[in-house]
């Protein structure tokens, strides 16, 4: 199954990169990221902690019951990605292979602020916010939608991946549960 907010380009789909267009279509109608069809009475948001910082998830909303497959595929969600990639998929093209149309539409080859600032280090913690559609608010840049508000009573969180530690903090942790195996 390909998730609807995938993007396909030739006929081949580069899982993990979202199509701008399907998104926005999909923040804007209120639509799963993964089936398309509407959203229901209740919608998961995915969180990284940058996202809470920031006050909105940047990918579109969630059915309770596609959050298993995505939780299942994402490399970043399901623990097989260990690191962010230290060079963009767009460094070649979006679905990894080179696209020598001249005229293609292709998404930009150059990494953004965001990917420049994540690359190489440990992937994140996710966790899964259920929230109320009726609470379902977009945050926009000028005239497009950018994520889904995080100021929104929040009815459940769910922990989908711990974050790695670093071999210090694996250390420290180390320590502490040999220190309470004493006890």
């Amino acid at each position: 199954m390909v998730p609807y907010a995938t993007l396909i380009h030739n006929g081949h789909a580069a899982f993990g990169v979202l199509d701008a267009d399907k998104a926005i279509t999909a923040f804007r109608r209120r639509l799963c990221q993964i089936c398309e069809h509407p959203l229901d009475a209740r919608c998961f948001l995915l969180a990284r902690p940058a996202d809470v910082r920031k006050g909105c998830s940047p990918e579109p909303a969630l059915h309770p019951e596609c959050l298993p497959y995505t939780a299942a595929h994402c490399p970043m969600l399901n623990g097989t990605a260990t690191h962010y990639r230290r060079s963009p998929v767009l460094a070649s093209h979006t679905a990894g292979r080179p696209c020598t149309n001249p005229s293609c539409l292709c998404p930009s080859r150059t990494p953004d602020k965001g990917h420049a600032a994540r690359s190489g280090s440990r992937a994140d913690r996710y966790e899964a916010w259920v929230i109320h559609t009726r609470n379902y608010r977009l945050v926009s840049l000028p005239e497009v939608p950018s994520g889904i508000s995080r100021d929104v009573p929040v009815l459940r969180k769910r922990v989908l991946r711990t974050a790695p530690l670093t071999p210090d903090q694996q250390h420290v942790m180390d320590l502490i549960n040999a220190r309470m195996d004493e006890v």
